[in-house]
């Protein structure tokens, strides 16, 4: 992933790109969370579905067929579902910095239109 950066054609629409660079700004957030239980708790899962999301596109690049890559899209878009929870709790019942807990949910949010679109894509289905 080292050269990410330089491979990326357009990183507004590269997906990977997004969610890698996602992945390395919830963990920059989470290390900067007090060292509370509550923090623990809701941090350790989200640490886990958000970077999920990432994992799970990379992994579909190794699929064995279309129905197998569509499936590892459809968990990544469960994974980007559940982190939205976790972020809006977060944000509302904790002391976080809300504008950068904002900031992240509406890159998840894009992340996930795009994701849910190219499942439809890949199923044929239209919108």
């Amino acid at each position: 992933m080292s050269n990410l950066k330089t491979t990326a054609q357009n990183p507004k629409t590269d997906l990977r790109y997004r969610c890698y660079y996602f992945s390395i700004n919830t963990i920059k957030l989470l290390s900067s969370l007090p060292e509370k239980r509550a923090y623990w708790v809701i941090g350790d899962q989200l640490l886990r579905s958000a970077t999920s999301i990432g994992a799970n596109i990379i992994e579909a690049k190794s699929s064995s067929s279309k129905r197998d890559f569509i499936k590892f899209y459809e968990i990544a878009l469960k994974s980007a579902n559940e982190s939205k929870y976790w972020f809006c709790l977060l944000r509302d019942a904790t002391e976080a910095d809300k504008d950068k807990v904002n900031k992240l949910l509406a890159e998840l949010t894009e992340i996930s239109n795009m994701l849910g679109s190219s499942v439809l894509t890949l199923k044929n289905k239209k919108f």
